[in-house]
C-alpha cells in the first residue's frame, strides 16, 4: 500500500507542475517515485522518507539548474526565431483589403486576420506589408520597412 501512496503523490506533483511550469514540483515527484521504489523493495517508512528527501534535494540542487540553463539557452540563443517572434517583422501579402477594422494577409503560407497598425492606412489586395506586431490571432501590419520600399510601385529608381 505504501508504494501506491508514493506513486499517487508523485503523479499529483507532476500534474501540479504542468500548471505551474516552474520545474520545481517535478523534482519532488522524482523523490516520491524513488520512495515508491524503496517501498516496493520493502524499506521501512523512515527509509522511504529519507529516500524521498535525498532524491528531492539532489534533484533541486543538481538537475534543476542544468535544466533551467539549457531552457534559457534555447530561448535566447537560438538563431531561428519561433512562435510570434518568427512572425513579427516578416513580410505578408495582402489577400483581402486591410484597414483599421478588418483584412486578411498571408504570412509564410498561412492566412491571418490583419489590421492596419496605425488604423489610418488601407492596403489593397496584392500589396506587400510588414508584420509589426501580433495581437491574439490578428497581425498588425504596416507598409514601411520593406526591402526596396513598397512592392506595388515597382518603378522606384
Amino acid at each position: 500500500m505504501e508504494p501506491l501512496l508514493w506513486v499517487v503523490l508523485g503523479v499529483v506533483l507532476v500534474v501540479a507542475e504542468i500548471f505551474t511550469t516552474t520545474l520545481f514540483l517535478v523534482m519532488f515527484a522524482a523523490g516520491a517515485f524513488a520512495a515508491a521504489a524503496a517501498a516496493g523493495l520493502g524499506a521501512p517508512v523512515a527509509v522511504q522518507a529519507i529516500v524521498f528527501a535525498v532524491v528531492s534535494a539532489l534533484s533541486v540542487a543538481v538537475v534543476r539548474p542544468v535544466i533551467r540553463r539549457h531552457r534559457q539557452d534555447e530561448l535566447t540563443g537560438g538563431d531561428t526565431p519561433f512562435g510570434l517572434a518568427a512572425i513579427e517583422g516578416s513580410e505578408a501579402l495582402v489577400l483581402d483589403q486591410v484597414d483599421a477594422d478588418h483584412g486578411m494577409v498571408k504570412i509564410d503560407g498561412e492566412v491571418w486576420t490583419a489590421r492596419s497598425f496605425d488604423g489610418t492606412e488601407v492596403y489593397a489586395p496584392g500589396e506587400h506589408v510588414r508584420v509589426i506586431k501580433v495581437r491574439g490571432a490578428t497581425a498588425l501590419v504596416w507598409r514601411e520597412g520593406l526591402p526596396g520600399g513598397s512592392s506595388t510601385s515597382g518603378n522606384e529608381a
